[in-house]
This record gives C-alpha cells, sequence and structure tokens, in this order.
C-alpha cells in the first residue's frame, strides 16, 4: 500500500492510500445531515438570488434597456455580495473550527472584526456608487439607454449596501455554529415584500405611481431595511448560544484581529478579484451591444438561481470540514473528502441538465420584450453555462468548501489570480474585439475556467496541504 503522511497539530494523517481513494463514508446519517444543511443554504441562496432575479424578469417584462441597466448596476452589487462573502467567511472558518472545539466565547469577538472590515467597504462602495453612477456604468456599456436606466436604479440601491453587508454578515457568523434556519426566513421574507412591492411600483399598479427602475430599487431598499430587522429580533429573543449584543459586537477583543486578517485577507483579496473580474466581463459583452447585455443578464440570473445547491453543497461542506478539523477528527478526513467529491458531481451534472431543459420555457417568461436576436443569445448562453456549471459544481466547491473550510484560504486566491487575469480576461477580450468572434465564442471563453481549474484543484485535494488548524493551539481541549 502506497501511502505519505501529513502531521497536523501532532497527529499524523495518511494523504494518500490504495484503499484511501475509494473509501466513502457510509452512515446514512451523515448523507442526511449533510443535505438537509446543503439544502438548507441553497434554499438560503435561491432566496436571495431571487430578489435580483424577480428584478430582471419584472423589469424585463417592463422593458428591456431598463433590466439591462439593472443587470450592469447588479454587477455592482455581485461585487459587494463577493466582499461580504470574504469577510463572512473568515468568521465562518474560525468560528466552525472553534465550534467542533466547543469554545463559542472567541465568536463573538470574530464577529464584530467581521462587521468592522464589511462596513468599512461597504461605505465606500456606497460612496464611488454615489458619487460616480453615470461613470461607472459607462465602463460597463456603451449603450446610452441602458446606462440612463441603470443611473436611476443606481442612486436608490445604493443606500441598501451598509444594511445588506452587516445582515449577511451576521447570518454568515451564525451559519458557522450551525444556525441556518434564519437565513432562508429572512431571505424568503425579503423576496416576498421585493415582489409586491415591484408589482406595484414598477407597473403603477393598485393606485402606485409607474416609477419603472426607481420602484424596483425602493423595493429592494425596503425588502433589505426588513432583513435587518428580522436578524437583530432573532438574535436578541432566539439565539440562546452566542448571546450577541451590541455592547459584545462594539467592545471586541482586539487581539482577534490578527487571527481574523491572517484567515480572511487571502478571502477578500480573492472574492474581490473575482467580483472584479466579473464586472470586467460583464463589461467586454456589454460593449458588444443591448442584446448582448439583456441576454447575459438573462443568463446569469438564471444560472445563479438553478445552480444555488451547488453553492449550498459548497458552503456546507466547508462547516462539515472545519468542524471535523477542530473537533481533532482528521482520520475522518479521508472518507469524508472522497464522499463529498462525488457528491460534488452528481450534484453538477443535475444542475447543468436542470438548466439545459428550462431554458425555453425561462425565456417565455419575458414575453414578447426581448429582441430576436437577445432570445437567441439567451439560448446559446445558457447552453454554455449547462456544461460548464459541472465543471463549476466539482471545482469550486472543492475550492471554497473543502479546501477553504481546511484552514487554507490562500490557495483559491493564488489559482484565481492566475486563472482570471492571466487566461480568462486577456483571451475574452482579444476574441471579443481583435479577433471579432461570435458572442456565444466571447461567452465561452469567459466561463472555461470553470472546467480547468478542476486540475489544480484536484492537485491541491490530494497533497493534503490544505488541512490547517486556524484556532489558537492554548485554546485546544486537554487531552
Amino acid at each position: 500500500m502506497l501511502a505519505k503522511e501529513t502531521k497536523i497539530g501532532g497527529r499524523k494523517l495518511i494523504s494518500a492510500s490504495v484503499k484511501g481513494v475509494f473509501d466513502m463514508i457510509k452512515e446514512k446519517t451523515f448523507y442526511k445531515s449533510f443535505m438537509v444543511l446543503a439544502l438548507s443554504l441553497a434554499l438560503q441562496n435561491l432566496l436571495t438570488y431571487g430578489v435580483n432575479m424577480m428584478d430582471t424578469v419584472m423589469l424585463g417584462r417592463y422593458s428591456q434597456d431598463a433590466m439591462g441597466g439593472v443587470s450592469l448596476c447588479n454587477q455592482v452589487q455581485y461585487l459587494l455580495q463577493m466582499l461580504v462573502v470574504g469577510a463572512g467567511e473568515g468568521a465562518v472558518v474560525l468560528g466552525s473550527q472553534y465550534w467542533g472545539k466547543g469554545k463559542l466565547e472567541p465568536i463573538p469577538h470574530i464577529i464584530g472584526v467581521a462587521l468592522r472590515f464589511g462596513g468599512a467597504l461597504a461605505i465606500i462602495m456606497f460612496a464611488i456608487v454615489l458619487l460616480f453612477p453615470t461613470q461607472l456604468l459607462s465602463l460597463l456599456s456603451n449603450d446610452p439607454a441602458v446606462i440612463a436606466e441603470g443611473a436611476k436604479y443606481f442612486q436608490i440601491i445604493c443606500f441598501t449596501y451598509v444594511i445588506f453587508t452587516v445582515t449577511n454578515i451576521l447570518v454568515a457568523s451564525l451559519r458557522s455554529i450551525g444556525i441556518v434556519t434564519i437565513g432562508y426566513i429572512i431571505s424568503g421574507s425579503t423576496l416576498v415584500i421585493n415582489v409586491c412591492l415591484n408589482y406595484c411600483l414598477i407597473y403603477g399598479n393598485f393606485g402606485f405611481p409607474e416609477l419603472g427602475v426607481r420602484g424596483a430599487a425602493i423595493a429592494t431598499l425596503i425588502s433589505r431595511c426588513v432583513e435587518l430587522l428580522i436578524v437583530i429580533y432573532y438574535l436578541k429573543y432566539r439565539e440562546h448560544k452566542l448571546n450577541l449584543t451590541l455592547k459584545k459586537l462594539l467592545h471586541i477583543d482586539t487581539s482577534y484581529i490578527r487571527d481574523y486578517t491572517r484567515v480572511s485577507s487571502p478571502v477578500l483579496i480573492n472574492q474581490a478579484l473575482w467580483g472584479v473580474a466579473q464586472m470586467v466581463q460583464t463589461g467586454i459583452l456589454g460593449h458588444l451591444g443591448g442584446d448582448v447585455t439583456a441576454a447575459n443578464a438573462i443568463a446569469v440570473q438564471v444560472y445563479q438561481v438553478l445552480s444555488v445547491v451547488c453553492y449550498g453543497a459548497a458552503s456546507a461542506s466547508g462547516i462539515v470540514v472545519g468542524r471535523t478539523i477542530g473537533e481533532g477528527k482528521e482520520e475522518r478526513l479521508h472518507p469524508l473528502v472522497n464522499t463529498l467529491q462525488v457528491l460534488f458531481i452528481s450534484i453538477g451534472i443535475c444542475s447543468g441538465l436542470l438548466i439545459f431543459l428550462l431554458r425555453e420555457p425561462i425565456l417565455m417568461i419575458f414575453g414578447g420584450t426581448l429582441t430576436d436576436t437577445a432570445y437567441g443569445l439567451s439560448m446559446q448562453f445558457m447552453l454554455v453555462l449547462a456544461i460548464t456549471t459541472v465543471g463549476t459544481s466539482y471545482q469550486m466547491a472543492c475550492d471554497n468548501g473543502i479546501i477553504r473550510g481546511g484552514g487554507d484560504t490562500s490557495f483559491s486566491a493564488k489559482m484565481n489570480l492566475i486563472s482570471m487575469w492571466l487566461i480568462v480576461v486577456p483571451f475574452s477580450a482579444m476574441a471579443a474585439f481583435w479577433w471579432k468572434c461570435p458572442p456565444v465564442v466571447v461567452f465561452f471563453l469567459l466561463k472555461w475556467d470553470q472546467l480547468y481549474k478542476a486540475i489544480p484543484v484536484v492537485i491541491r485535494l490530494r497533497s493534503w496541504k490544505w488541512v490547517k488548524k486556524v484556532t489558537r493551539p492554548e485554546e485546544a481541549p486537554s487531552n
């Protein structure tokens, strides 16, 4: 039997063996508990993405330019969301390992640090969008009508940024100790409120003024305020593990800033680079015309909604792996990692098939507002996503779930820096503006990294160098 040993916290972990390659978890209780956690997180993601999706659908039925303008604004929202995920993931990685150790005292301090980091980033983005809305949108599109609609939306939606950040970091932090129900309760409430207000304010129904994109922005702002009120109520009256209070979050042990920064900085850098890259990708497609912008808006929103289980599985695996390491049960990692990889591939195949089968029914929702060109491009873009989703489900979940949950938060940043800025962006830009390739070819070149990144991810997984304890050693329980 061939094997390689890796030392972790004084223990030896067998990192490769003939038997270990095929070793999987056989307990049915694991699959049940993991899928409940994954589906709960998927539901939260579905409801969160559903807010932007309903804006896209309802504005798409209002006008194609309005939909295109809001889709550009959503790219800035996506960048903020990536930064918030980065700030929250630092708390999740640290918190889940402390939770595995049975040490909850440091977690409120870590959450307080995460809120400071995330809040500062949200304030910066709010100021940029409020002061330079048209200039920012001009980087993403050259269509004056689309830019004008987006600027109207920006003037209101930027006031949601700080609220969104505080709410989501608090919810992510609770996820680190296994509390996930509040996430989809909040997101579900937001979606219902947003859809109802959209119906009234976009189209002017029930005696309300017809506000178009401004109505959609107002609806989202009100929904975000309700989100924050729900999470504050939950923390005050329902959550009894951490007993978070405003005083605890404001008066923190500043020594945890160093711990948090060490873990979260690579994640924040990775998320920032990824969010900016998505804006650059939108800009490349946006400069190919309004039809391409509209098709991209539809395809991306459909992908985000139909691939939520992939992202839910990734988040769930990060919690499970982090807790396993925190509990000191490294010997369970082999069957756990093998099992998770099989689940990721299976989920990816199902998600890709779903996107492929639902392309035409989804486009029927938009009625007759889409041009024939936009309709055709939407079909082509979703076909590309149906294929690349399989790769996304595997490599993204292994990277952001297993590897990051294991304590290695720098690998993803390095890989995405090389992949996105040295391969994806240059090649797709040349295809769009130099080689004059068809939009679907450009779109594929913007997404093909989701396939080839599986290679470095597999290599990193098999090295087992990603298994790292990020909690303070002096706080480990005595044997």
